[in-house]
């Protein structure tokens, strides 16, 4: 009996170990959306860590499976950031989780059909990808609605934000939450560029896609996957418009000190 006993407790200790460890890994198990990761435990440079199953970022999620939703109610995501534009919500309306918030912000997604059809010209994208992510005039719209719904967000929730691929504005805008709990910029360059990672079969069709439909091979993979110039190149013109990231945060997203205190209250420990 004794040793029954001990043989139960090692397979509970096993299962509960295994329950912390899928808690505490940035990866999601998600088959219905790429990209589909969580910013928890990243490091601040006050020694803090970013809270886990609080903050998570995807690609678009209209094909969730069965599965999938059962994971997004685990995980307590109720409340739901789209940054993308009309067309893209018309052709993948997301799978929401039964009565979450969800909320759309289309700002500086008007224009991407207009540059799809610069493609076939081209022989390398990276200076449209430099210009869209140069792009400032739409990210007050844009991500000022994003941070107002983290500030209010109740504690017992978590938020997921996504755009069709989850890496250039789901990018930026991971970017700017990092930045605002106080992550290092290595840090946030490091996840900007894991969506390389978790995206690498899907980039992989999407350049077959796209070189099957007239676009040169080079112009395929850099639409499809993200360097460290696209981001550089966003941080670059916010400096140059508002002289730093921290004068960017107050003036243009609105965040007060004690806003900036709160965030980091509710989402590092």
């Amino acid at each position: 009996m004794k040793k029954l006993i001990f043989l139960l407790f090692l397979l509970g200790t096993g299962i509960h170990t295994l329950a912390v460890a899928q808690e505490k890994t940035k990866a999601v198990a998600i088959t219905g959306a790429t990209n589909f990761r969580q910013l928890g435990g990243y490091e601040t440079t006050q020694g803090t860590h970013v809270k886990w199953n609080k903050l998570f970022r995807s690609g678009e999620i209209s094909r969730l499976t069965e599965q999938d939703m059962k994971e997004l109610a685990q995980r307590h995501i109720s409340y739901v950031v789209d940054f993308r534009g009309n067309d893209e919500v018309a052709k993948a309306k997301d799978r929401l989780p039964e009565g979450a918030v969800y909320l759309q912000l289309p700002a500086g997604s008007e224009n991407l059909n207009s540059w799809m059809s610069q493609l076939p010209k081209l022989n390398t994208a990276d200076s449209l990808m430099i210009s869209f992510y140069s792009q400032t005039a739409h990210l007050k719209a844009k991500y000022q609605p994003f941070f107002k719904e983290l500030l209010v967000m109740p504690d017992s929730s978590a938020l997921l934000f996504h755009c069709t691929a989850g890496k250039d504005r789901t990018g930026i805008g991971a970017a700017l939450l990092l930045y605002a709990l106080g992550v290092p910029e290595q840090t946030i360059l490091d996840d900007y560029l894991e969506s390389n990672e978790y995206r690498k079969v899907e980039n992989e069709k999407m350049v077959q896609q796209m070189v099957a439909l007239g676009i040169k091979e080079q112009v395929a993979k850099d639409l499809s996957g993200v360097k460290s110039q696209y981001l550089m190149a966003a941080y670059e013109a916010i400096v140059t418009q508002y002289g730093s990231v921290d004068q960017f945060l107050s003036q243009e997203i609105g965040l007060s000190k004690q806003d900036l205190a709160l965030l980091k209250k509710k989402y590092t420990e």
